[in-house]
């Protein structure tokens, strides 16, 4: 029993064409792509040992070696999602054991890096009770990685993942994530993703509510339009290095979630005051530096701030001068784009 455990690192990711609307079964509205990070991970250790309850999918739960029966609910709801691949798991209950490289409740959402890390591991230990290899193993990843949280079907690739239907890609599909494979131009090989820390803890709106509320949404429609439109030029600009270009893209993507979230029914704001302070010294410090630095949001009021990576030296000196006093405890976290899921 002892060998029958699994341990992979697996990132968080940010959107750059965002995935804001879903239908049944976890599948989206329309495609989106991400950067995948590098030092915004969960990593994760599951166990199994022998089991003689009558419970379906019997867990422990531990993050940073304390028991969390708060976040259980999550992960028995994404267990039962892909209990028809289980079958193996029957005889076994399972001890998981988490910790995130950012701190617990720093508005890095990690359900992408978690539940990513939980699934690859799951397929793992498949591997192992079973004695056969799982093929396609990182695609299958991925598909059950989307089952619990769709954004976690991209943390499966790096340095970009591509998720959602897209008629430029034949091989992508709204089942799983694949690898972005298009041509990317070496600026945007050592590229930067500052996180700016605005707000921590719980949002006063779930990303799961959020989506639901796209239904009915008046804009909708034309939004999940706009976003193939949108990743079209986005692939154009990742393969010519037209940062302006893409970064005017890439912020109006940010904006435009903000807005399908503000002219929902019921309304409502995650922006908060400083978010939109950060955006105006942004603006004002790109256009006095000429520096190529731009911003992106998730859902919610922390800033992620994107640029190439040999300009770091002067944008953290900006960001320690002019936009540390705005933050939460004045933290930020200095991220860069990574190449994906380890196994330890």
């Amino acid at each position: 029993m002892s060998d029958l455990q699994a341990s992979w690192r697996s990132p968080s990711n940010i959107a750059l064409v965002k995935y804001w609307g879903k239908y049944d079964n976890q599948l989206p509205a329309n495609p989106s792509l991400s950067f995948t990070l590098s030092e915004s991970y969960t990593q994760t250790t599951v166990s199994l040992s022998a089991d003689g309850t009558n419970e379906s999918f019997p867990f422990d739960l531990y993050l940073d070696g304390e028991p969390k029966p708060e976040f259980k609910g999550k992960i028995q709801t994404f267990l039962e999602r892909i209990a028809q691949d289980l079958n193996w798991l029957k005889s076994y209950r399972l001890k998981i054991e988490t910790h995130n490289s950012f701190p617990h409740s720093s508005g890095i959402a990690s359900s992408a890096s978690g539940l990513s890390a939980l699934a690859l591991c799951l397929l793992s230990l498949q591997e192992k009770v079973t004695g056969q290899a799982v093929p396609d193993f990182f695609q299958k990843a991925s598909t059950w990685a989307r089952l619990g949280s769709g954004s976690a079907s991209r943390s499966v690739y790096g340095p970009l993942g591509l998720w959602g239907q897209f008629a430029e890609v034949p091989q992508s599909a709204n089942e799983h994530a694949i690898p972005y494979e298009g041509e990317v131009h070496s600026v945007f090989q050592n590229f930067c993703d500052y996180i700016l820390l605005v707000e921590k803890g719980e949002k006063s709106v779930s990303s799961s509510a959020g989506h639901g509320l796209m239904n009915g949404h008046p804009y909708a429609e034309r939004r999940f339009l706009q976003a193939h439109e949108n990743l079209s030029r986005l692939t154009r600009h990742l393969k010519t290095g037209d940062l302006e270009s893409f970064g005017q893209l890439v912020e109006s993507e940010a904006l435009t979630l903000h807005a399908m979230m503000m002219t929902s029914n019921p309304y409502y704001l995650l922006m908060k005051p400083n978010t939109l302070e950060i955006i105006q010294r942004l603006w004002q410090f790109r256009a006095d530096s000429k520096i190529p630095a731009y911003f992106t949001l998730d859902a919610g009021a922390n800033v992620h701030l994107l640029f190439p990576g040999n300009y770091e030296q002067a944008v953290k000196e900006w960001v320690k001068r002019e936009i540390k006093g705005l933050l939460k405890s004045g933290d930020y976290i200095c991220d860069r784009i990574g190449p994906g899921p380890v196994k330890l």
